[in-house]
């Protein structure tokens, strides 16, 4: 088994070399061809599309019927595991198999009409068709161990298929004949303003036009700190110190004695007086609210 294997990679691995140098001038090197000796160039633009790693190989039993496609299940003879990438290199696209050490070319497919094809029972299962310097080519199947692996190998193909399409039929935009929008020699352009009279803004400023305008500060309003504030303050002041004494409220009352602060208007025997007690006040009734009793409840 092992030799089988080692020989199968000894045949896979002459196919991936350099081509040798054409013998004719007129014969056509083939797209594997072009593309290992773009690898040399380094002014190409190399694009990576996809790299998948741990991908394998098998080698193809022969098909049953060309109509019934290919099947991932009759697989059965691996001859190699390593990295796949779909490169773009200038014009040409192809599928490289890479060795897991030392990154050499294991194989190349050039991607081009039939060099991709999907298998009926497996979405992860994709048939090769590599080829080598000499321009022969042989058919291989690849697996991948994950359905995302194989859909990100199956997307960057169709992208690189839809690009290359784009680029050779390039969608042409119909905007019809140009417009020349410049001022011809005469011609003068006139712009009337509206003018707006004096009480038309005054209306506009008031809110008379239906529009919501806002309210004046009220006079009432605290005056800033430093200006009429500290007037007023002084003004407050003075009044106060104008109020005499409480020793000399019934001269400044005129001696009418209702000196509502005095000793004789507030008597505790005579403080309820006149007052019923029905007892239908929950919070006033003399009995509960003795002011002889207030200060011996509270224990001051």
């Amino acid at each position: 088994m092992r030799k089988g294997r080692q020989s199968a990679q000894a045949a896979f691995a002459a196919q991936a070399r350099p081509p040798p140098p054409a013998s004719r001038s007129d014969t056509k090197p083939s797209d594997a061809a072009i593309f290992l000796r773009s690898l040399q160039d380094p002014e190409v633009i190399e694009r990576v599309r996809a790299s998948i790693q741990n991908a394998h190989v098998f080698k193809l039993p022969p098909r049953q019927s060309a109509s019934v496609g290919w099947r991932g299940a009759d697989w059965k003879e691996k001859v190699w595991q390593g990295t796949v990438k779909v490169v773009e290199r200038g014009e040409l696209t192809a599928v490289l198999l890479i060795e897991k050490n030392g990154g050499s070319i294991f194989a190349v497919c050039p991607v081009k009409d039939g060099a991709v094809d999907r298998c009926v029972d497996s979405s992860r299962y994709f048939v090769l068709r590599i080829e080598n310097a000499d321009g022969r080519h042989m058919f291989i199947g690849v697996a991948f161990n994950e359905r995302n692996d194989s859909f990100d190998f199956y997307t960057a193909l169709e992208d690189s298929r839809r690009e290359r399409e784009m680029e050779k039929n390039p969608i042409k935009l119909d905007y019809g004949p140009p417009k020349d929008y410049s001022i011809k020699e005469g011609e003068k352009i006139k712009v009337s303003i509206p003018r707006t009279s004096g009480s038309n803004k005054e209306k506009k400023q008031g809110g008379s036009s239906g529009t919501k305008s806002f309210l004046r500060p009220s006079s009432r309003d605290t005056p800033s700190r430093g200006g009429p504030a500290d007037h007023q303050a002084t003004q407050t002041k003075s009044s106060f110190e104008e109020i005499p004494p409480k020793s000399d409220f019934k001269a400044f009352s005129g001696g009418s004695g209702n000196d509502p602060f005095s000793s004789e208007s507030f008597e505790g025997e005579n403080f309820f007086e006149g007052v019923e007690d029905k007892g239908n006040d929950p919070f006033f009734q003399p009995n509960q609210f003795d002011p002889r009793n207030f200060n011996a409840e509270s224990g001051r």
